[in-house]
């Protein structure tokens, strides 16, 4: 059976503004409207998205529990937090810069520590938390060992201030790190590996494999050429659980599938999504049985071409597109992984309880791919997610998550 405790939303990160004001209007203008038409007789959940000053200020100034009421009035449900990017995620060009401050510095921990704050005070009695956050640094220069080390010792920091709380207040939070290309982490055997040799390495085991637990983005995945379910299986493997789910769809390029001709006017497609403000990271597979070379940029792997006529195999790109597609003009999107990582998480993480649909992108898409109100566009996305989860996860037995999100808790 489904797990009847599943938790779906959309990442408020897809709206601009990093103070607590900004998040405020565009909940009132977003979100509110995507609960009216998607579970109006309930509370939406939602995955909401604080910068650093903005989650210092609701503790600092105790502004905590008058928010976490407006929530509740607003019928919004935040379950989940993106404890990823920690500044202005919207700025003109964020690019490398999402990658900063890694948790090799303090203050990555004291935002982390602040988001635990912020969430304990604004989820439901009884319902548990989850924090995706950075998995270590960019990969690039790679981190020495010290490095390493460190950013262990300060996730142990923060696992025993969660196992703190648990046992003082009952509630459970845990922190996910979320595996992306080019990364320290960027796929399942990286995450096994850094837990043995170094996040494992001191401390209470049972207390990190609790509290500090895996955020798989489908798209990441995707464009690593790595199996849904194999990475599911290296995880469950090892012990470590995977807390949440970023459901989310790449960008492929399958030349395989394109006629040599028709290979330059792909590419015309593929370059309408180099844009400045996000990293597009690009793996390119020539065939099966080629080494995937990766590019940190999509502009990058473009510069490479000389004949279009000869490339081969697939290209996929890291950039988040409406989950509901799964193609647009020769392009296609990586949407059946969606349903293979759900497949995999039914067999291998039946705990597994938080989906957080995750298209930060709609402001750089192409005008062809947006629609007129981006409620809308979100709407459709949860729409579909929630259509075909049960299904996925219990090969058709299971209920609705959307009787889920119309209780009220």
């Amino acid at each position: 059976m489904i797990n009847p405790a599943i938790q779906i939303g959309y990442c408020t990160n897809v709206h601009a503004g990093a103070d607590l004001e900004s998040t405020r209007a565009n909940l009132q203008q977003h979100a509110v409207a995507v609960r009216e038409e998607f579970v109006p007789d309930g509370r939406l959940g939602i995955g909401l998205w604080l910068s650093a000053a903005t989650a210092r200020r609701l503790r600092e100034e105790g502004q905590g529990v008058a928010f976490a009421t407006w929530l509740g009035e607003a019928g919004l449900a935040p379950f989940t937090l993106n404890g990823f990017p920690y500044g202005d995620f919207h700025q003109p060009v964020v690019k490398y810069e999402v990658y900063k401050p890694t948790w090799c510095e303090q203050a990555r921990v004291d935002y982390t520590l602040d988001l635990i704050g912020v969430l304990d005070t604004l989820l439901p009695a009884g319902m548990d938390g989850s924090i995706s956050t950075l998995p270590i640094q960019w990969g690039t220069p790679t981190p020495t060992g010290d490095q390493l080390s460190a950013a262990a010792a300060n996730l142990r920091t923060v696992a025993e201030h969660l196992a703190r709380l648990e046992d003082a207040t009952g509630r459970l939070i845990y922190l996910c790190l979320e595996p992306e290309p080019g990364c320290v982490l960027d796929r399942a055997d990286d995450v096994v590996r850094y837990f043995e040799a170094h996040l494992l390495a001191d401390g209470d085991e049972a207390e990190i494999r609790r509290h500090i637990r895996v955020c798989h983005d489908i798209c990441h995945s995707a464009v690593m050429f790595e199996e849904q379910a194999d990475a599911f299986r290296r995880l469950s493997a090892a012990g470590i659980s995977v807390g949440k789910v970023q459901v989310s769809s790449a960008i492929i390029l399958p030349f395989e599938e394109i006629a040599p001709e028709q290979r330059s006017d792909a590419l015309d497609q593929l370059r309408s999504f180099a844009e400045d403000r996000y990293l597009h990271q690009t793996v390119v597979q020539s065939s099966p049985a080629a080494a995937p070379i990766f590019f940190d940029d999509l502009p990058r792997a473009l510069e490479t071409i000389e004949d279009p006529g000869t490339l081969t195999g697939q290209w996929r790109v890291h950039f988040h597109v409406p989950i509901h597609l799964e193609r647009f003009g020769l392009l296609r999107t990586s949407r059946k992984e969606i349903l293979e990582c759900l497949q995999a998480a039914g067999r291998e993480m039946p705990g597994l309880s938080h989906f957080e649909v995750e298209t930060y992108a709609w402001s750089v898409l192409p005008e062809e791919l947006r629609q007129t109100h981006l409620s809308d566009s979100i709407t459709k996305e949860l729409q579909w997610f929630s259509d075909v989860l049960p299904e996925a996860m219990t090969s058709g037995h299971g209920t609705d998550p959307r009787a889920r999100l119309t209780e009220e808790t």
